[in-house]
């Protein structure tokens, strides 16, 4: 049996404190604690989300991965911490504090856990600074980035040298939707979390394809969460729109060419979504990811890569645990 890397996991500390209070603002997050084993994430005075200790417990969390089978957890902060809308000083403080947990849950418990970091991108300069204190100080694996910054997509020029120097220092970019667009219309039924999140990060996706972010950057790391959305099922589609609008082109090859670059994480629920993405992209691109702890998630980790019954053990194990190691340049050793 070889090892199983739940790439897509969430974190926060439990001692976050009250930017609303602190900055005076009501689109900060606040942890506000039910019980010792539960708390709310609130936002504008409003319960955000229900969570329980799993979010911020490392010990819990190791305890449900030893009953779920799972080696080691790839940590990120929750997207709805990102704060790409406050001032880039104000939300440098989240990051760093974020980063700071991250890393010392990693120290900790350095055979369970690898740390993905978050960095103010309202502010390029500053991001960078904290990209680089991440992953040349915190000994941080990789960055995870919204799907896009205050409405901008994720080929707004703004963004160039941040990708520029992911690409320089080799980091590894982890895209979640947040903010999702057409908000107004999925209020209902929860359709943010089913249809918006996915549609939100087909968006960010031909945002740097079709922007030609992937190939200014063709060594740039990047893997999309939840399957990467909607973005493999309209991928044939863009490159329709790419033969019929040639006035529109920014690239030399259709948008296919360059997608095979992506990476995702199998968050796509059915089988048959994994044999689509694996003959589109190749198994090599597929990383197992749960979203532990939230509602949505998968129930073992990595069920749906084993109940895809028309792949190799080998191509299994390498979505189940070496393609994400690979991702992030981690060794074992």
């Amino acid at each position: 049996m070889g090892m199983r890397v739940d790439f897509h996991t969430h974190i926060i500390p439990a001692d976050l404190p009250d930017f609303a209070e602190k900055y005076q603002g009501d689109r900060w997050p606040v942890l506000q604690h039910t019980c010792t084993c539960g708390a709310n994430i609130m936002v504008g005075g409003k319960v955000f989300r229900e969570v329980t200790d799993q979010v911020w417990s490392p010990e819990k969390r190791i305890h449900d991965m030893d009953m779920e089978k799972v080696d080691i957890q790839v940590l990120s902060p929750i997207p709805v911490t990102f704060s790409y809308w406050a001032p880039a000083e104000e939300a440098k403080v989240m990051a760093r504090l974020q980063n700071d947990f991250i890393a010392e849950t990693v120290r900790q418990y350095p055979t369970r856990f690898i740390g993905l970091g978050t960095v103010p991108l309202q502010n390029i300069d500053t991001a960078i600074r904290e990209m680089d204190r991440c992953m040349h100080q915190l000994s941080m694996k990789g960055i995870e980035i919204g799907s896009n910054v205050n409405g901008k997509n994720l080929d707004d020029p703004s963004l160039t040298e941040f990708f520029a120097m992911c690409e320089q220092w080799n980091v590894p970019l982890f895209v979640h939707p947040w903010e999702t667009l057409g908000k107004e219309r999925i209020t209902r039924h929860n359709l943010m979390y089913t249809v918006g999140m996915p549609s939100e990060t087909a968006l960010a996706a031909a945002s740097l394809v079709l922007g030609g972010v992937m190939d200014k950057f063709p060594r740039l790391q990047v893997c999309f969460a939840h399957g990467g959305g909607s973005f493999p099922y309209i991928l044939p589609r863009l490159d329709q729109g790419w033969k019929v609008w040639p006035h529109l082109r920014l690239l030399d090859q259709p948008p296919s060419h360059y997608a095979k670059n992506f990476y995702f994480d199998s968050l796509a629920y059915d089988p048959l979504n994994i044999e689509y993405m694996i003959k589109r992209f190749g198994h090599e691109r597929i990383v197992m990811g749960s979203d532990y702890p939230f509602l949505l998630r998968e129930i073992p980790p990595g069920e749906v890569i084993d109940n895809t019954l028309t792949i190799t053990e080998e191509q299994r194990q390498c979505m189940l645990g070496k393609n994400a190691l690979r991702f992030l340049n981690y060794s074992l050793d």
